[in-house]
């Protein structure tokens, strides 16, 4: 599609794992690129989570095969590599711990607040081995599906715990 040889490619790139550091790398910047600051914009509450999973979509909608390459081939990158890419892995994972800290008013504790983090993860992430952003469903319709079950579930769990 570039009309480039791979010599070309390899003028650029010595190594093709230098070419998924690459590609992983300005992925996580995207993720990362403002979130800080458009969530400060954002009411504490639900309002945060209905923003991260609707800008999680979106980014997935825009970036699928690099969302895929995320998720699938990160571990095939030199130690060195690896670590930058779990960093900014775990700075976004802290945003949103935070957020449903916030949310659930800090009376979770951290692992369990890790388990529900990483539920919100498993449904965002998994979409890949199903979902069509050109399918019958919009980005914008799953996003909305994802919060409403979600936050349904999170307070309905809180509820339980009392």
């Amino acid at each position: 599609a570039a009309r480039i040889s791979k010599g070309g490619i390899f003028h650029y790139f010595p190594t093709k794992s230098e070419i998924l550091y690459h590609i992983l790398s300005e992925y996580m910047d995207v993720v990362l690129e403002g979130l800080d600051k458009d969530l400060k914009n954002i009411e504490v509450g639900s309002s945060r989570i209905q923003f991260i999973i609707f800008h999680h979509i979106d980014l997935y909608d825009k970036n699928t095969a690099e969302a895929k390459l995320l998720l699938h081939e990160a571990h095939n990158l030199p130690l060195k590599k690896f670590k930058i890419i779990a960093e900014k892995e775990k700075k976004y994972f802290q945003i949103v711990v935070n957020i449903l800290s916030e949310f659930l008013n800090s009376s979770t504790s951290k692992e369990k607040l890790t388990g529900i983090t990483f539920t919100l993860f498993g449904m965002l992430n998994w979409i890949y081995s199903w979902y069509s952003p050109r399918g019958p469903l919009t980005p914008k319709e799953l996003s909305e599906i994802i919060y409403n079950i979600f936050t349904k579930g999170v307070v309905s769990y809180q509820r339980l715990r009392k």
